[in-house]
C-alpha cells in the first residue's frame, strides 16, 4: 500500500512538474515573443482650416464631432479638446498630434466667423494672426487580423499615475504585494459569495485576468482555474510588476466600436473621451476603470446612469485607499459624466484601403499589416470621400428609377465608380469603386479597364498640337471617311448619325465628332498618338488601330484621370500617391512617400489642351453643368463607348480632377449619353463640395499669346477685318496670313512692337 502511494506520488508529481514546464513555456513564448496584434491603422490628410474657408461647406462642426470635440459653456479656461461656439466666433482647444511633417503642439484658437466665412484666425493667448491651422488627422480604417480587436499600445510611463491607481483600487488594491494570486481578495470573495448565496464577488489578480485573456477561455471550470492561477504565478516569478500591469493595460477589453473590439486603455481614452492617456482627467480614468468589470453592461453611451454610480464607486475606493486626496475626490465626483460621441468607421473608405494596401510596398503584407501597429497616413480627404460615396450611390439610384433601360436585370444593378485626384502631387483625395463594398469589393476605379471612348479624344488633339499639325484656329473635316484595315473597311460615324462638312477646331472637340478626330488621327498618325497617351500616364494596351483615336481602348478611371491632371498641371505628369507616411509603434517613419512628377508636355500645349476642355464645357457636350449651376474654372470630357456600354466624365478645376464611370460589370447597352448618365454624378459630387462656385483659374503661361483671327481663315485679324475672334497660340504658331491679306507681319503684331506700323497699316493698307 505504501509503495503504491509512493508510485503515485512519483508519477503524479512528474505529471504535475510536466504540466508546469508545458504552462512556463507558454507563458514564456508569448511574453517573449509579439505581446499583441495591433492592426494599422489609416489616418486621413489633416484639415485645414484658413480665411476665406467656408466652414459649412467643409463641415467643420462635423468635423470636430467625429473628432471628439465637445462643446464648453464658457470659452474662460477652455480644456483640451473642447470648443465654444458663438454666432461670430469659435474658441478651439486644439489636442497635439503626431504626424511625420506636420506634428501640432495643443493651441487654444480663435475663429473669426462672418455667416459661414472664417474671415481670421487668431492664437487666443497671444492675440497674433495665424495664416492656416490644421486638425488632426481623422481614422480612415484599419487592416484587422482574424479577431477584429482595436488597441492602441501604451507604454507604462506614459499613463497618469491616477489611471493605474484608479484600475487597481477597484481590480486589484494589492497588486504590488501578492505573487499572482491574493489569498486574502479569494477568502473575502469566498465569504461574500456565501451570505448572498451565488456569485457576488471575484476573487482574481489583475495577474489572473491577464492569464485569462491570454491563455484561456472565460468558462467557469475548476480545471482552468487552477491553470489560470499557475499562470499568473508563472508570470509574476518571471517578469516584473511593470511589465506585467503595462501588458494588462494594454490587453483589457474596454467594449465595442461597432463590429470591432476596444481592448486596452489607450484606445478607450479615445473611443470615450477623443484623448490621449496622458491627457485624462481623474474622472475620466476612473470611469474607464469602472468600465473593466463590465464594459458593455456599463456603457456610458447606452447606461450612463449605471456608469456614473460605478464610476463614483472607483473615485470613493480611490480616497479610501490614499490614491487621491480628498480635495481631488470632490473636484472628480463634481464632475458631470461626459463622453465623446460614438463615431464608427467610415464606410466609406473601405475601397480606398484596398487600393493603398495594393500600392504599399510589397513587404507590407496582410500579416504584417494586421498585427504590427503601422499608423499610415494617407492622402484621402474623409469629406469629400463621403461627398464621393453620396454622390455617386444617390445618382446611380435617381438614374435607376428615372430610365427604364438601367433598372436591375438578373439581380445585376447600374454600376460605377469616381476617384477625385490633386493634379498637381498626384494625392487620391477620394475613390469609390462602386456602390456598395459590402456587395462588390472590386474597385472599378483602379481593378477595371473599360473601352475609353470619346475620352480618349483630347490625346489626339493633342499629338497633333504638339507636333504642329494643328492650331486652335485650324479647321477639320467631318465629311464621310472610309480607312481599310485587316479584314474590311471602318467606317466611323458621329453619335448623331450626321456629318459636319468643314468645322472648326473647337467645334469638332466640343461636340465630340468622331469623323473629325478620325480623320485627325489618320493625319498624326497612331504611333504618335499612342506616344502622347503614354507620356500623359496612360498604362494600358493600346491598340494601334485607326478606331484607336475614337476611344477604341481600355483604360481604367484612375489612369485616365492622372492623364487628364497632367494638363491641370500644366504639362507635369505627377504620381498617383494614396499616402504620405508609414510610421512604426515607436514614432520612426518607415516609409515615405515623395511627390514625384515628370515634365512630359510643354506647359503651352497643355494649357490650349485645357482651353479646349474648357469649351466642352461652355459651349459643348458638357454644358449641362453651368445649367446645373456649376460656376468657374471647369475643363472636362464626356465619354461615350461605340456600343453605349460604358458612359464616362472627366472633368477638371484648378485644384481638383474628377473621374467618373458609369456602366454594368457585365457589359450591356444603357441607351443613353454620357452627359445624361455619368455628367450628373460628377456634377453632383463638384457642387456638394465647392457649394457651386470654383474657386481660381487655369493661369496662361508665358509662351501662349492671345490673337484676334479671322474666324472663316484663321488668318490674323488686322484692322479693317470684317470678323474677328479670339485664339489662342503658342509662340512661334501664330498665323502666317493675315487680314485683310495686306495687313502686317504677324511677329510684330505678337510682341507688341511696331506701333506705327499698325497705325499706318489701319490707315493706308501696306505698300
Amino acid at each position: 500500500m505504501g509503495l503504491s502511494l509512493f508510485v503515485v506520488g512519483i508519477v503524479g508529481g512528474f505529471a504535475t512538474a510536466r504540466h508546469f514546464m508545458q504552462m512556463d513555456a507558454i507563458v514564456t513564448e508569448r511574453f517573449e515573443g509579439r505581446l499583441f496584434r495591433v492592426p494599422s491603422k489609416v489616418m486621413s490628410a489633416p484639415t485645414i482650416l484658413y480665411p476665406g474657408l467656408d466652414w459649412k461647406q467643409v463641415d467643420l462642426r462635423g468635423t470636430l464631432r467625429r473628432l471628439g470635440y465637445r462643446d464648453s459653456p464658457s470659452a474662460q479656461g477652455l480644456a483640451l479638446g473642447r470648443t465654444h461656439w458663438r454666432p461670430t466666433r469659435l474658441t478651439l482647444h486644439r489636442r497635439p498630434f503626431d504626424h511625420p511633417s506636420r506634428a501640432e503642439p495643443a493651441r487654444v484658437i480663435s475663429l473669426h466667423l462672418d455667416g459661414p466665412v472664417i474671415t481670421s484666425i487668431r492664437d487666443a493667448q497671444t492675440r497674433r494672426e495665424v495664416g492656416a491651422v490644421f486638425l488632426e488627422p481623422e481614422l480612415v480604417g484599419s487592416y484587422y487580423g482574424p479577431d477584429h480587436e482595436q488597441r492602441e499600445l501604451v507604454k507604462l510611463e506614459d499613463v497618469p499615475p491616477h489611471l493605474t491607481g484608479a484600475i487597481l483600487s477597484v481590480e486589484d488594491q494589492r497588486f504590488m504585494e501578492h505573487v499572482g494570486i491574493d489569498w486574502k481578495r479569494i477568502g473575502g470573495a469566498l465569504l461574500a459569495n456565501l451570505r448572498a448565496g451565488g456569485i457576488a464577488q471575484g476573487g482574481s489578480t489583475l495577474t489572473q485576468q491577464l492569464a485569462k485573456n491570454f491563455f484561456l477561455t472565460p468558462e467557469r471550470k475548476i480545471w482552468r482555474k487552477i491553470q489560470e492561477a499557475t499562470m499568473a504565478v508563472i508570470m509574476e516569478a518571471r517578469y516584473s510588476k511593470e511589465l506585467i500591469l503595462e501588458a494588462y493595460l494594454n490587453e483589457i477589453y474596454m467594449g465595442q466600436r461597432g463590429g470591432t473590439a476596444v481592448h486596452g486603455v489607450g484606445e478607450a481614452a479615445h473611443f470615450y473621451f477623443g484623448r490621449r492617456t496622458q491627457d485624462l482627467a481623474v474622472h475620466e480614468s476612473a470611469l474607464l476603470a469602472a468600465l473593466i468589470q463590465s464594459p458593455n453592461a456599463l456603457s456610458p453611451h447606452r447606461q450612463p446612469d449605471r456608469a456614473h454610480k460605478r464610476r463614483d464607486l472607483v473615485l470613493q475606493l480611490m480616497r479610501e485607499q490614499g490614491r487621491i486626496s480628498d480635495g481631488t475626490y470632490q473636484r472628480a465626483i463634481s464632475q458631470p459624466l461626459r463622453v465623446a460621441a460614438v463615431t464608427p468607421e467610415p464606410r466609406e473608405g473601405r475601397y480606398f484601403l484596398d487600393a493603398l494596401q495594393r500600392q504599399l510596398p510589397d513587404f507590407y503584407d496582410g500579416a504584417i499589416l494586421s498585427a504590427e501597429g503601422l499608423q499610415i497616413y494617407s492622402t484621402l480627404d474623409l469629406r469629400l470621400q463621403r461627398a464621393a460615396s453620396a454622390a455617386l450611390v444617390q445618382e446611380l439610384e435617381r438614374l435607376e428609377k428615372a430610365h427604364a433601360s438601367l433598372a436591375p436585370k438578373g439581380g445585376e444593378k447600374l454600376q460605377g465608380c469616381l476617384v477625385a485626384l490633386r493634379p498637381q502631387t498626384g494625392e487620391v483625395l477620394a475613390l469609390v469603386g462602386g456602390r456598395s463594398y459590402a456587395e462588390s469589393q472590386f474597385d472599378r476605379c483602379s481593378q477595371a479597364r473599360r473601352p475609353a471612348g470619346s475620352v480618349f479624344k483630347p490625346f489626339v488633339y493633342i499629338a497633333a498640337l504638339q507636333s504642329g499639325e494643328l492650331t486652335l484656329g485650324d479647321w477639320l473635316d467631318d465629311d464621310a471617311l472610309e480607312v481599310k484595315v485587316p479584314g474590311g473597311t471602318w467606317k466611323p460615324r458621329n453619335f448623331d448619325r450626321k456629318f459636319h462638312g468643314r468645322v472648326p477646331v473647337r467645334t469638332a472637340l466640343e461636340k465630340s465628332y468622331n469623323v473629325a478626330a478620325a480623320r485627325l488621327g489618320q493625319r498624326v498618325g497612331v504611333d504618335r498618338i499612342v506616344k502622347t497617351a503614354r507620356s500623359l500616364g496612360i498604362e494600358s494596351p493600346l491598340p494601334k488601330v485607326p478606331s484607336l483615336a475614337i476611344g477604341a481602348a481600355d483604360l481604367s478611371p484612375l489612369e485616365v484621370a492622372r492623364a487628364y491632371a497632367t494638363l491641370a498641371n500644366g504639362g507635369i505628369r505627377p504620381r498617383i500617391r494614396t499616402f504620405e507616411d508609414v510610421v512604426d509603434p515607436a514614432g520612426g517613419t518607415v516609409e515615405r512617400q515623395a511627390i514625384n512628377f515628370d515634365r512630359v508636355l510643354d506647359a503651352g500645349t497643355a494649357y490650349l489642351a485645357t482651353s479646349l476642355l474648357e469649351g466642352v464645357v461652355d459651349r459643348g457636350t458638357a454644358a449641362s453643368l453651368r445649367r446645373r449651376g456649376l460656376e468657374g474654372a471647369i475643363a472636362g470630357k464626356t465619354g461615350t463607348s461605340n456600343d453605349y456600354n460604358d458612359a464616362w466624365f472627366v472633368g477638371f478645376t484648378p485644384e481638383l480632377v474628377v473621374a467618373v464611370w458609369v456602366g454594368f460589370d457585365t457589359p450591356r447597352n444603357l441607351g443613353l449619353s454620357s452627359s445624361t448618365v455619368a455628367l450628373p454624378v460628377w456634377s453632383r459630387f463638384i457642387k456638394d463640395i465647392t457649394g457651386g462656385r470654383i474657386r481660381g483659374q487655369f493661369l496662361r503661361p508665358a509662351e501662349v499669346v492671345e490673337l484676334e483671327i479671322h474666324p472663316e481663315t484663321g488668318a490674323l485679324a488686322l484692322a479693317g477685318c470684317p470678323q474677328r475672334r479670339t485664339e489662342f497660340y503658342v509662340r512661334g504658331t501664330e498665323p502666317a496670313q493675315t487680314c485683310p491679306e495686306w495687313g502686317r507681319s504677324p511677329s510684330r503684331e505678337r510682341d507688341g512692337s511696331g506701333f506705327f506700323d499698325r497705325f499706318f497699316d489701319g490707315l493706308f493698307g501696306e505698300p
